[in-house]
């Protein structure tokens, strides 16, 4: 109970940790439902054995009745919708190719997802890991999402075409930039959104991935592979440590600019991570405002795992917050609608 109840302490601490300095501690971040969990069952035994030791998973368990909101909401807890109310869409794609117990082709997949933007009526739309293999992405886009004005930044792969972070707007886009990470494939975008008399950043974040392969990772233990162990953990490491620079390079083009920002994508980090908690300074999250059930974006591991996220200033109402069970890529997609 005790060791328990420590390794639910330390997880607590895990937001608030930057990781650069202690690698380690996102690892407990990422752990807290399981721990929370333990806990949880530790107690129901020393209830039933009527242990004096019950105060200990109790006490531990204390914080996490309201960080256990970032994961589950019992109910909607959304305004009602007034104008202008600004629908948006995060979602992370995939590269087109990461289809759950099916067998559509890359085409099929593309085809799918354009057909359920379009159908959403999602005014912002963010993709992450978007690849097009025409050599004019922009018409490519606009080709497949009609009514839609994009901005986009690609990594060029040869023989693998153009994978990057995509913003596609119902409204006039007045201007884009991006942030390069250093040695890494991932980046984060943003254009300024003119809606009504009003100026909207959208920040759209693909922060550092773990890229590593959950069955390959289970077949290593298995076989107790130490090598494809030793590599998976290097990984786990050089994502923890630099995803915090990402991060700050967004946070300070926040803090720096005039204009009023909405951050979404795929982070790559839960609730409980530097991530998360520094991109929620003076935001609020649209599931924990206005969401039902599982937060969880991860198909791979639901229920325990949410990386994906659209934060809004304060000052902002969220109407609405949904996670269709889409089975086009690994991740589902994340729709909010917000009043301005």
């Amino acid at each position: 109970m005790l060791a328990a109840a420590a390794l639910l302490v330390v997880s607590y601490f895990a937001a608030v940790v930057n990781p650069e300095k202690a690698w380690f501690m996102e690892v407990f971040g990422v752990l807290f439902i399981p721990i929370v969990a333990l806990n949880v069952v530790f107690l129901i035994f020393a209830f039933l054995y009527r242990s004096k030791s019950a105060w200990i998973p109790f006490l531990a368990l204390v914080p996490s009745i309201i960080l256990f909101g970032k994961y589950y909401q019992f109910k909607s807890g959304g305004v009602e919708r007034e104008d202008p109310c600004l629908k948006v869409m995060t979602y992370n794609v995939g590269s087109f190719v990461h289809v759950q117990g099916d067998t559509l082709t890359r085409e099929e997949c593309m085809d799918s997802i354009a057909r359920y933007v379009l159908e959403s009526g999602a005014d912002i739309v963010c993709l992450q890991e978007a690849n097009y293999n025409g050599q004019n992405v922009s018409e490519e886009l606009s080709e497949y999402f009609p009514g839609y004005e994009n901005c986009y930044f690609m990594n060029l792969n040869e023989g693998t075409g153009n994978n990057g972070n995509v913003i596609l707007s119902k409204y006039p886009i007045l201007g884009k930039d991006h942030f390069d990470f250093e040695d890494s494939a991932n980046l984060a975008i943003y254009s300024d959104i003119q809606v009504g008399s009003k100026v909207i950043r959208i920040y759209n974040c693909h922060f550092e991935s773990y890229s590593i392969s959950i069955s390959g990772l289970a077949k290593a233990l298995g076989k107790n592979d130490t090598l494809a162990m030793h590599q998976t953990e290097n990984k786990v490491r050089n994502a923890i440590a630099r995803r915090p620079s990402q991060v700050d390079m967004v946070v300070s083009d926040m803090e720096n600019s005039s204009v009023e920002s909405i951050v979404t994508g795929d982070f790559n980090d839960t609730p409980m991570s530097y991530t998360y908690h520094s991109l929620m300074k003076g935001r609020k999250d649209s599931f924990v405002e206005a969401g039902k059930g599982f937060g969880t974006t991860y198909s791979l591991l639901w229920p325990l795992i949410r990386i994906d996220y659209i934060l809004y200033p304060d000052h902002l109402q969220a109407v609405s917050n949904t996670i269709p069970h889409l089975r086009y890529s690994d991740h589902y997609p994340v729709v909010a609608e917000i009043n301005l």
